[in-house]
């Protein structure tokens, strides 16, 4: 009997405490009120979750907990609120609930103070993707891909860098050969015009053994248009030109390039996402000669931080080394490691 009465003044406690939105139809949600950014207010409850909801549909609310409160005129302040009539009040200060810009708990401001003057070394976030075969028996063969990939997204630019490898090996007849060995890798840095509008530098890496290619390096620029930015959905397309210099281990040869392609980002579901890329590099040196990148990966996340990946990668050269062929295929899947800073 004690026990339940104790358990009944503890939710009642919990309700007390818990923050309160008034909606306009007249349902009362509570929880904790984490952000209002832009037309959406998040709350959190202890049955739902979060839960989104229109700023528009918000007749009254009201806090237990400190808030930071973006007034319509730009200046921030800080202290529990509450509404009366239209207004929201917060320390000693009234403004229209409509004109509300921004509402964040400590969290949220502390990401977004991040945000407005981050360091080099902050907001990078990536994945390391390992995958490893093994023969055992009549032939012996292990080979072993590897992938990273990192990007630091601030307000206004992006630096994208990533890393892609397979090395295999096999031993039959008493006979030990390399038969596969290839490195891809670059960076690329993004910077915003407008919020559809950004300026791009891009920097490429490639050998591969097997096309007797020793190094290919590009160097190159253009423009780029987001399309699509949204949380769940990003596509973007780029355009631009490029420096090209391959080194091969019988000939050497510099060209002059356009290029141009796209990037998806889509979220199948709250736990799978894919990514794509493609580029194309029409030879302005040798017309009528292209290259063509192309990467897909898909990803099935099993915690946080842990997943597990497909990853299609291609190139196509239409002009190897005579006795090489033209297109050089990575399939590997493995666990993958994601890491945010």
């Amino acid at each position: 009997m004690l026990f339940r009465t104790l358990s009944l003044i503890l939710c009642a406690s919990a309700a007390v405490f818990a923050d309160q939105v008034v909606l306009k139809n007249g349902d009362t949600l509570t929880g904790t009120v984490i952000l209002k950014d832009g037309a959406k207010l998040t709350l959190k409850s202890e049955l739902l979750g979060e839960v989104s909801i229109p700023w528009s549909a918000v007749k009254s609310l009201k806090s237990d907990q400190q808030l930071v409160v973006v007034l319509p005129g730009g200046e921030s302040v800080k202290g529990k609120i509450s509404t009366n009539g239209d207004n929201l009040e917060v320390a000693a200060k009234s403004a229209p609930l409509a004109g509300i810009s921004a509402i964040r708990d400590e969290a949220e401001q502390k990401k977004w103070e991040k945000l407005q003057h981050p360091g080099l070394g902050q907001l990078w976030a990536g994945n390391f993707d390992l995958g490893l075969a093994l023969a055992r028996g009549n032939a012996r063969a292990e080979t072993l891909t590897n992938d990273f990939n990192a990007a630091r997204v601030t307000k206004h630019d992006k630096i994208i860098l990533h890393f892609n490898e397979i090395y295999s090996t096999a031993l039959a007849n008493g006979i030990s050969s390399t038969i596969a060995s290839a490195v891809r890798g670059g960076w690329a840095y993004n910077r915003d015009v407008s919020p559809h509008l950004f300026v791009t530098t891009i920097n490429e890496y490639e050998h591969d053994r097997f096309q007797s290619l020793d190094l290919r390096a590009v160097f190159g620029g253009g423009l780029g248009w987001n399309a699509v930015k949204k949380e769940k959905t990003a596509f973007s397309f780029q355009a631009g030109g490029d420096y090209e210099h391959e080194s091969f281990t019988t000939l050497k040869r510099n060209s002059a390039e356009v290029n141009f392609g796209d990037d998806l980002l889509l979220k199948v579901s709250g736990a799978t996402s894919v990514t794509q890329s493609f580029r194309l590099y029409p030879n302005l040196s040798e017309t009528g000669q292209y290259r063509m990148n192309f990467d897909v990966t898909g990803v099935t996340a099993i915690k946080k931080w842990l997943g597990w990946h497909l990853t299609f990668s291609d190139r196509f050269v239409s002009n190897p080394l005579p006795g090489r062929l033209r297109n050089d295929v990575l399939l590997s899947t493995g666990l993958r490691v994601s890491f945010a800073k």
